[in-house]
């Protein structure tokens, strides 16, 4: 009998889960049909769809998730006989699976940020279908706009902006808080209900909805399988939320910021160190496992290559699931791979708004990842944003990075003087 390898036995071990039971050379050897497929994500009872696609490139299977107008390429994808595990480029999750033929597949999602024990079964069926099922009798509902949102959990109400695009019985858009976004949501209309999904790797999001005219009634929120909400809406064209600049600043007394914390090599970093001297010094306050901080941190690494040599220094504080174990610095060193930062990052702290409040005692409330601090050239703070709207906002981004240079820009012509404090 031939000898089976240690690697291979150690992935049999992995897919136990599944039901591994058999060696690996009894195994049926399976590889996907390239070409589009359709996930489902089965969150409690609720089913998440999620466009995907295989491709064959020089002798390796990719796979790329689909939202909208985003695409998430990933190249870390392991098939071994009947079995595949594919792992997310940025966030600490994986699929694992098992093929049922070249067209089928299932397993389970295990969001590792959530714990080793945080699975959401799948099913994939290769063919191009449609997001959402569709049964209707041709008329569909308006949900193209923007509307003033209420999300309930509890007796607790939280503000949101939904912005949707609709083209027949295709649907796009995504909801605006205080806080961030929820980035690129697709689905459809059938008709006077209307569903919408999105998976990034990090989170996997279910929205459904009934618009009657200027309302949106019976709208339900899943995210994964451990949080639910209710929403309502109206058609608002002027609703605003309160303005980000204003959600969170420095305590009375103090005009500048202050703190010592190690790189991912253990060095101590502070805003006081000759460095940063009469520099434009952004703070960023993240996280690896955040998508509306790594939409920032692509923003500020492409602002940091073309203005650093003008003065412009930024530096991460990184807030971590995984907090001081060699797990966090391995999840943000895959975070500086994959953006290709240039920047200090720094191990701050673990990832709870009241642990980042209690290490950066100069701020009065830290309400969002990511928030980021501007300092001018003389050391002292000019704004504090709370959250960001990335690119699947739209316009709303778009307008944030025009006024975002133009402050930056501003800050940059300014004279540096005697760093304050000092």
């Amino acid at each position: 009998m031939a000898t089976v390898p240690i690697w291979a036995l150690l992935f049999c071990s992995l897919f136990s889960i599944l039901g591994c039971t058999n060696t690996p050379e009894t195994k049926a050897v399976f590889k996907p049909r390239v070409g589009s497929w359709l996930m489902t994500l089965d969150l409690n009872g609720h089913l998440l769809p999620v466009d995907l696609e295989f491709t064959y490139n020089q002798n390796d299977h990719d796979v790329v998730f689909k939202n909208g107008e985003e695409l998430i390429h990933v190249e870390d994808v392991l098939l071994f006989n009947d079995s595949i595990v594919v792992t997310m480029p940025l966030y600490d999750s994986k699929f694992i699976g098992k093929f049922n033929g070249p067209e089928n597949l299932s397993g389970h999602w295990v969001n590792f940020v959530k714990g080793p024990d945080y699975k959401v079964a799948f099913s994939a069926q290769a063919g191009d279908q449609p997001r959402f099922l569709k049964d209707s009798d041709g008329e569909h509902g308006l949900v193209s706009g923007r509307w003033e949102v209420d999300f309930v959990f509890e007796e607790n109400t939280t503000k949101a902006v939904g912005v949707f695009k609709q083209s027949g019985d295709h649907l796009t858009g995504t909801f605006l808080t205080e806080t961030g976004d929820y980035r690129f949501l697709e689905g459809g209309v059938v008709d006077d209900e209307f569903s919408l999904s999105c998976f990034d790797g990090s989170h996997a999001f279910l929205f459904s909805g009934t618009v009657h005219n200027d309302s949106i009634v019976g709208g339900e929120f899943y995210s994964g399988t451990h949080w639910v909400e209710s929403w309502t809406a109206v058609r608002n064209d002027e609703f605003e939320l309160t303005n980000p600049d204003s959600l969170t600043s420095l305590k009375e007394g103090y005009d500048m910021i202050d703190f010592s914390i190690p790189d991912l090599n253990g060095r101590l970093v502070s805003p006081r160190d000759d460095k940063f001297k009469d520099k434009v010094l952004l703070v960023q306050i993240m996280g690896s496992w955040c998508p509306n901080c790594m939409d920032e941190t692509a923003l500020l690494c492409e602002l940091y290559k073309e203005r650093n040599n003008d003065g412009l220094e930024i530096v991460a504080l990184a807030f971590e699931k995984h907090h001081n174990t060699p797990k966090a610095k391995e999840r943000v060193q895959r975070m500086v791979d994959h953006h290709g930062v240039d920047y200090d990052v720094l191990m701050a702290g673990p990832a709870s708004k009241s642990a980042a409040t209690e290490q950066l005692l100069f701020l009065d409330n830290i309400m969002s990842y990511p928030t980021c601090i501007f300092i001018d050239r003389k050391g002292v703070v000019r704004k504090i944003r709370t959250g960001f709207y990335g690119p699947s906002t739209g316009v709303h981004y778009t307008e944030y990075v025009k006024k975002f240079r133009l402050f930056i820009d501003q800050l940059l012509s300014e004279e540096a003087g005697v760093l304050a404090g000092n």
